[in-house]
Formats: structure tokens, C-alpha cells, sequence
């Protein structure tokens, strides 16, 4: 673990981990927002390659909004009205009247425990307590990183609560499998889902689930994203893709959501998940996001996040799992980003 010069919110010092496996493989993380901050992979002729954006120093993540590679929580995607109808609940805004993200102070803001760390694994903890950004209820959460030898990050997602609360935990880590350069459309995608949700300007569900075959959301064979962006008036609303896709193969174990391969064909990405849907989001407003050098563009990176469908805890009606967990239940999701060397 490394300590850096620059403070957290709380004026301590950011604590720095990285992780290695046998093929020389390393991803770094930070505690405040259990953040993602890089990883970088062996290609097959030698050279390592970033595939994460991320920013010069841990200390600029303090300036940006992206959520470059945050753990975001309690609830990540959006609630409507930052209201919870189950329990008449009223959430903290952070973009009026919605609340993103789980807050203005939610957990991509916090300063996370170190539970553990190996040279192959680090957890971290927080406690959120009752009426945190509005949320019902006492929740204590873990993030579990582990990096694997065939080149995968395990996220494991663990959560108790003594009230009902919804709860969906996801990292928003922004891809680019060309070592970060050029525009991330050039990418090639494929998403294992046959339905998308329709979002209005405010990234609010206006209907219900709409089948992705015939429009610009079909990515069920691998397709590159720039093929038809913005074809969709749906698309145009958002200015690109920030759409929920349910998934098509749901349980508790993991499956394939979706597979990104660089323009240059020299890596690949795949996510496999145990949760219900899959946020796509081409990265429509990255402009003037500190980057390593400079600052990022818009669509230079991809997100591919998983979890559950925006406004969730307002809709039970959709086919997935109930987001709502109950006290006495134990919160268990895991996720796997495996870069695939060609």
C-alpha cells in the first residue's frame, strides 16, 4: 500500500494499492470511492498496455464528475424524483429533481476501510448509516477486488441492512482498450441482451422495456459502435448511448453480459456478471475530465456497468430480481472484467 501527499475530503492522506498476478498483469486502486484507477495488461508482443481511463494523480479525482472508476452506491443508475414510493422515502438530490448515483455525498465520495490486502486481493468496507442521502436504514458494505492469473478482476459486492432498502453497487471504470487513445466507438461491442430501456432527456425511464431488434441498440452480434450511433431518436435524446439493457441470461451465477475488443484487435474485454442488466454509456459528456495528460474527450471511453435497470426501486414490474434488500438478507453480486490479450 502506498501513501500519497495529497488528502481526501477529510484531509488524511489517499491510500494507493496495486495488485499483480504471474503474467505480469497490474490494476491500482485508491480508498476514497474504492476507486479503480488503472490497469495494465501484457499484450502478446511485450509491451503493457493501459486500458482504463484515469487521471495524472489520485489527487484530481477530487476534480472531476465522471465517476472515473468509483465504486458507486447505495443505489448506482438514477431514481425519479429522488423518491422511493415502497417506503415514501425522499432521497437528497444531485441532479434536481433526480438523485444519480446514490447522492451529492454518495459512496464514490467516501473514504472506504481497508480490510485486507494481498498482493492479489484488497476489500474495503463502509457504513452507511440510517438517512444517509436519504436512504432508509443502517448498511455496512464490502467491495472485494481480486486480480486472477488468466487476467480477470473479480468484484465481489457484499451488503447488510437492518431497514428495506434499495441497494445496487456497481464500479463505473470508463474503457479504452487502444491504450486509451482515439474515439472508443471504433470499438467493437456485443451485448448479450435482446431489450433496452428508453430514457428521457434526464436519463429517466419515459416507458417501458423496448425490444433491441430492428434499432440501433441491437449489439447481440458484435457490431462497432460508431455503426449506428445516434441512428435512434432514443439515442439523439442522450446524445449517444446511456441506456439499461436487461440482461438476457439472469441468476446468481456468472454469464456473460458483454465483449468489447479494441479497434486494433490486440485486446479484448470481457464482463461477465451475476446481476440482472448492464448500463452502456459511450461517454457522451467526458469533455474537460482531467486525464492523465490533458483532459478526456467526449465517447474516449466506454462504461459498462452492472447492476440494475434506472428507477428500479420504483418499478417492480420489470423482470428482474427485487433491488430491495431486506434486513436479515445478505447482499451478493459479482462481477468479472477479463482483458483478453489477441
Amino acid at each position: 500500500m502506498l501513501t500519497h501527499d495529497a488528502s481526501g475530503p477529510d484531509g488524511m492522506p489517499l491510500r494507493v494499492t496495486v495488485l499483480r498476478n504471474a503474467n505480469g498483469m497490474d490494476v491500482t486502486f485508491m480508498d476514497l470511492g474504492a476507486t479503480w484507477l488503472s490497469a495494465r495488461v501484457p499484450l502478446s508482443d511485450g509491451s503493457v498496455r493501459e486500458a482504463l481511463l484515469g487521471c495524472a494523480t489520485p489527487a484530481d479525482y477530487l476534480q472531476q464528475s465522471a465517476y472515473l472508476g468509483a465504486c458507486v452506491g447505495r443505489y448506482a443508475n438514477r431514481i425519479a424524483q429522488s423518491f422511493l414510493t415502497r417506503t415514501q422515502h425522499s432521497l437528497t438530490p444531485n441532479q434536481p429533481p433526480h438523485q444519480l448515483h446514490g447522492g451529492p455525498e454518495g459512496f464514490s465520495h467516501r473514504r472506504w476501510l481497508i480490510v485486507s490486502q494481498s498482493p492479489t486481493e484488497v476489500r474495503y468496507r463502509l457504513h452507511s448509516p440510517d438517512g444517509d442521502q436519504g436512504f432508509p436504514g443502517n448498511l455496512t458494505t464490502e467491495v472485494h477486488y481480486q486480480l486472477t492469473d488468466d487476467n480477470a478482476l473479480i468484484i465481489t459486492y457484499q451488503a447488510e441492512t437492518d431497514q428495506p432498502c434499495p441497494v445496487a453497487l456497481t464500479n463505473h471504470a470508463y474503457f479504452n482498450l487502444d491504450a486509451c487513445q482515439g474515439d472508443a466507438r471504433q470499438h467493437r461491442l456485443k451485448i448479450e441482451a435482446d431489450h433496452y430501456l428508453p430514457v428521457t432527456r434526464e436519463g429517466i425511464p419515459e416507458r417501458g422495456l423496448h425490444p433491441v431488434e430492428g434499432t440501433g441498440f441491437d449489439f447481440r452480434q458484435p457490431k462497432t459502435i460508431a455503426d449506428d450511433f445516434l441512428k435512434d431518436t432514443d439515442q439523439q435524446t442522450v446524445g449517444g448511448y446511456d441506456h439499461g439493457y436487461l440482461l438476457s441470461h439472469q441468476g446468481n451465477h456468472l454469464t456473460e453480459a458483454a465483449r468489447l475488443w479494441s479497434a486494433d484487435n490486440q485486446l479484448s474485454l470481457s464482463v461477465a456478471t451475476s446481476a440482472p442488466a448492464l448500463q452502456f454509456y459511450s461517454g457522451n459528456f467526458l469533455d474537460g475530465t482531467p486525464a492523465r495528460q490533458g483532459t478526456w474527450r467526449n465517447y474516449q471511453g466506454i462504461a459498462l456497468e452492472t447492476g440494475f435497470l434506472p428507477d428500479s426501486p420504483n418499478h417492480p414490474e420489470w423482470p428482474q430480481p427485487d433491488c430491495w434488500l431486506q434486513p436479515g438478507e445478505k447482499l451478493h453480486s459479482v462481477t468479472r472484467y477479463q482483458l483478453i490479450p489477441a
